[in-house]
């Protein structure tokens, strides 16, 4: 049966494009994204998201890229991988997702079959999406077309984990349609499989995963705010309590990226939408959100204490992606730190060298720098723990600022506390 599957995988983003390398090693794969200078990057072997090396793409013999919406009607398996993110008042914004599920519509024909990997809500697959494909198709749900959910576990900038050795959920909309997506991904994934009972199932397993983590490292980043309070390391607490077996090593930090910043949200619309209020979530999601502020208001303290002229300083933030390592920047909480400081008249550069200067503008409107100056900041914020800013050194590091006049604050415990003016 999967012989006969002629797979499209629908956006080619940090999740997309893994999973269609994998399957293109095995099966005919179509690699589907409106984005038209992304397709042409992709035929010519290019990978601006660093997920998939030219030698991966080449391995995916099977493998071809397009942004005509024509070839897919050759495909009779789609896999959904479009952004789900959330809107300007932290609603989920599902226009992706809708679009694309229109977009199928047109083109499904009789026993097609749909999978989703975005993530959503639980109920949105058969509540949002299978209306649509109905509607545009005018084929009836589960007897001439089905759907499956799949929610993805891509960690971008992750180079041990990837989407062939992490265990995948999977489910159907029929006994028959599950059990044909969990075969149709142990193709691929050496991990293996769950299936899940149900299409909402999975759809809850994927938003809780990152809830639950959202919610851990807003306890930290309390404990955080605590313990500065109380001048007290928050590493050396966090390395004497994880000395115990069961003690969980999260960390304090900024909580930005396509999934943990973002995925609470579409549980919470959910359950407000059903009467009911979460407290525990909608607190460590307000607590995470006001972490950027809060470092900026740190930096500008450490800095009246140095008697710098704060509405007259330059300030380096280094890193601007939204985790260490990746070229990411969707939803990076880099962001809350520079706008705030901008607030107080700051003169803010922002060194990066993972990031794309033309995605860095397209995005946020900020011209990084292509390296910073020597003795030239009243500042020095290190917010993305990158290898090369590791390899750098603080000693390094120090020298970009004004000698003692200056501020080293490592909000990314990257160096030792007796080595930087102070850490989160």
């Amino acid at each position: 049966m999967i012989e006969n599957v002629k797979l499209a995988i629908i956006g080619l983003g940090y999740v997309g494009l893994p999973l269609a390398a994998e399957f293109g090693k095995k099966i005919s794969t179509l690699g589907f994204d409106i984005n038209k200078s992304r397709i042409g990057e992709l035929n010519d072997g290019i990978d601006k998201t660093l997920e998939v090396s030219p030698d991966e793409l080449k391995q995916a013999s099977k493998l071809s890229f397009s942004c005509d919406v024509s070839s897919l009607s050759e495909c009779n398996v789609y896999i959904v991988t479009v952004p789900t993110p959330i809107d300007n008042h932290k609603r989920p914004d599902l226009t992706p997702l809708v679009k694309a599920s229109e977009m199928l519509g047109k083109v499904l024909s009789k026993n097609d079959v749909v999978v989703y990997e975005s993530t959503v809500y639980p109920g949105a697959t058969e509540e949002v999406c299978v209306p649509l494909l109905e509607q545009q198709s005018g084929l009836v749900f589960n007897k001439d077309f089905f759907v499956g959910y799949s929610p993805e576990r891509i960690n971008p900038g992750d180079k041990e984990h990837r989407v062939t050795n992490i265990l995948k959920v999977t489910s159907g909309s029929t006994p028959e349609m599950a059990e044909f997506v969990d075969q149709l991904y142990l193709s691929v994934i050496q991990a293996g499989t769950y299936k899940a009972s149900s299409i909402k199932v999975a759809e809850a397993a994927k938003v809780i995963e990152n809830t639950q983590r959202d919610v851990n490292i807003a306890l930290i980043n309390e404990l955080a705010l605590i313990f500065n309070r109380l001048d007290i390391d928050t590493e050396e607490v966090l390395k004497a309590a994880g000395t115990k077996w069961n003690f969980l090593p999260f960390r304090p930090g900024l909580v930005g990226g396509h999934c943990i910043g973002v995925d609470p949200y579409y549980l919470t619309h959910k359950a407000e939408e059903i009467g009911y209020r979460p407290e525990i979530i909608l607190a460590g999601r307000r607590l995470n959100d006001g972490m950027g502020e809060y470092v900026a208001s740190q930096l500008v303290k450490l800095m009246l204490k140095k008697l710098i002229q704060v509405g007259q300083s330059k300030v380096l933030v280094m890193g601007l992606a939204f985790k260490e390592n990746c070229p990411d920047i969707r939803n990076t909480k880099v962001v809350d730190i520079i706008d705030e400081l901008k607030s107080y008249g700051v003169t803010v550069d922002v060194f990066d060298p993972w990031v794309s200067k033309e995605d860095a503008v397209h995005e946020y409107g900020i011209n990084l720098v292509n390296e910073p100056q020597q003795n030239h900041y009243d500042a020095v914020v290190i917010a993305v723990s990158h290898k090369q800013f590791k390899d750098m050194g603080v000693s390094k590091i120090r020298t970009l600022g004004k000698g003692d006049a200056s501020v080293l604050y490592d909000i990314k415990y990257l160096f030792e506390a007796d080595k930087v003016d102070a850490r989160l």
